[in-house]
């Protein structure tokens, strides 16, 4: 594993969610067409299959509805498709990466990945990952069209633990996609930043983009003209005078979002070495104090963020699911630190 002091990962795309989106609209002069073919035409790389599973799971659409693999197009029809990404080019190996399941059947996992793994694989990081880890849980690695292909459909950063959930299926797969590119999952996040907070709660909707001074980072475009438009929305739940913790909802998933909206309110995560939540942001600045937090830094070595809940609609049964995962016991002895340090303080 590297050192945790490392750039989380290459950013290759400006979204946690691993799916692809495209739009077509149909000619004028199109004649009759199953709108399965008319996309195997359009999208040169993609199978039939994987096409027809997306349909199947409500994942294309003809004027904003759902259409079976057999429907025919018809001229000026405004189609929509959005499906998993797809299969990985290069070879990758099974490792047993001591994978935390915290729910699996025939069709889905949800994972409790630790802080420090990777989720996916690629720009040096072609070892040790969450993928990796997939690949040596065989059961889960669908075959598709002779093709072995991860089910990961959103991720988590490197250094963030929590829950995230796997497609097993090719139609698993389409079905969880459509449901992050609809906005229909439920992702709560716990984290401790620094500073105090004014207000009891809160919604930060600013765009996120690519930072252009550090490419392997993302930043804030307030004016709205760069990035994409990105929501979260926190809660506090205690209060440390110097530090609080809090919970935060996800509307929309952007790469590094809560890190970076928390930076841009000026209450970085505590201990973020990426975004400058490494240092002492707020406390008088003298030996005791300083030890105090170098001592929490050693007991959280990786940025104060945790994927508590995860909830979706089962891509079978279509019945309504939720999961939570408790703190790591590091986070909570974090949480226990401050709670001593402040307990008889007047901050």
């Amino acid at each position: 594993m590297t050192d945790h002091k490392d750039i989380d990962e290459i950013i290759d795309d400006e979204n946690d969610e691993l799916y692809e989106h495209y739009s077509f609209l149909v000619d004028k002069g199109q004649s009759p067409l199953r709108i399965d073919k008319f996309l195997c035409d359009k999208l040169e790389k993609v199978s039939r299959n994987r096409i027809q599973n997306a349909a199947k799971s409500g994942s294309v659409l003809v004027n904003d509805k759902p259409v079976k693999p057999n429907y025919k197009i018809r001229p000026l029809d405004k189609i929509r498709i959005v499906m998993a990404q797809p299969p990985l080019e290069y070879t990758i190996e099974a490792q047993d990466v001591g994978l935390d399941i915290v729910y699996e059947d025939n069709d889905v996992m949800v994972v409790n990945k630790q802080a420090g793994l990777v989720v996916h694989p690629g720009h040096g990081n072609f070892e040790g990952t969450l993928v990796n880890g997939l690949l040596h849980h065989k059961a889960l690695w669908p075959e598709i069209n002779g093709e072995s292909r991860p089910g990961i459909v959103h991720r988590l950063d490197k250094n963030t633990s929590g829950l995230l959930v796997v497609g097993k299926t090719e139609y698993a797969l389409s079905y969880l996609a459509k449901q992050f590119f609809d906005r229909t999952t439920e992702r709560t996040y716990n984290a401790l930043v620094w500073g105090d907070f004014e207000e009891e709660e809160g919604t930060i909707s600013v765009n996120i983009g690519r930072d252009p001074k550090h490419r392997k980072l993302m930043t804030v475009f307030p004016d709205g003209d760069q990035g994409k438009r990105a929501i979260t929305h926190y809660k506090v739940l205690k209060r440390f005078g110097y530090a609080t913790f809090i919970e935060c909802k996800l509307e929309t998933g952007r790469t590094h979002q809560i890190r970076v909206h928390m930076k841009y309110i000026k209450h970085p995560l505590f201990n973020d070495y990426n975004y400058g939540g490494d240092r002492i942001i707020t406390g008088t600045i003298y030996s005791k104090y300083k030890q105090f937090i170098e001592n929490c830094f050693t007991i959280m070595p990786y940025h104060s963020l945790h994927a508590k809940s995860l909830g979706f609609e089962h891509p079978v049964t279509k019945k309504r699911m939720s999961f939570e995962q408790p703190l790591p016991d590091y986070f909570e002895e974090l949480l226990q630190k401050w709670e001593r340090y402040t307990s008889g303080f007047n901050l």
